[in-house]
């Protein structure tokens, strides 16, 4: 994967600059999609996105849609995602940022317990246990199943 500028730095730059123009004739900030990213996440991993999906507990038309940057996930869906693709806490935010939804927020529990899940390496179905046992809405829904 390309390395990416550093948030903190483009911040710098920006609040340097003169002008919202001045700031971005400096930097290249780069042209990123959920799809581009998950794409990247994917060969990194060596994982198929039939794989992916299947982990994921996403509808299959919608995961090729969503890797094939024809459909929007929502933000249960693309925290699926992030599960089926075995994503870091890290990379779990940036790809709800990509996908135009709130990040994870350790103040809310729903996603206090989603963080924890995804930072022990749990699975998506085992993230849908904790979230049940502790009386939270799952990931999968019944209009899901």
């Amino acid at each position: 994967m390309q390395a990416e500028p550093i948030t903190s730095e483009l911040l710098q730059l920006l609040l340097e600059s003169s002008s919202p123009e001045a700031y971005l004739s400096r930097v290249e900030l780069p042209a990123r999609s959920l799809a581009s990213y998950a794409g990247e996440l994917l060969k990194d991993r060596g994982m198929g996105r039939s794989e992916v999906i299947r982990a994921a507990g996403l509808n299959p038309t919608f995961g090729y849609q969503i890797f094939q940057g024809t459909r929007k996930a929502g933000r249960d869906n693309a925290i699926m995602l992030a599960f089926g693709l075995k994503c870091t806490l890290r990379e779990t935010q940036r790809l709800l940022r990509l996908a135009g939804v709130s990040e994870l927020w350790c103040k809310v529990r729903r996603d206090a317990i989603i963080m924890y899940c995804i930072d022990c390496g749990y699975t998506r179905a085992q993230c849908d246990d904790e979230l049940y046992r502790l009386g939270e809405k799952t990931l999968i829904t019944e209009e899901r199943r």
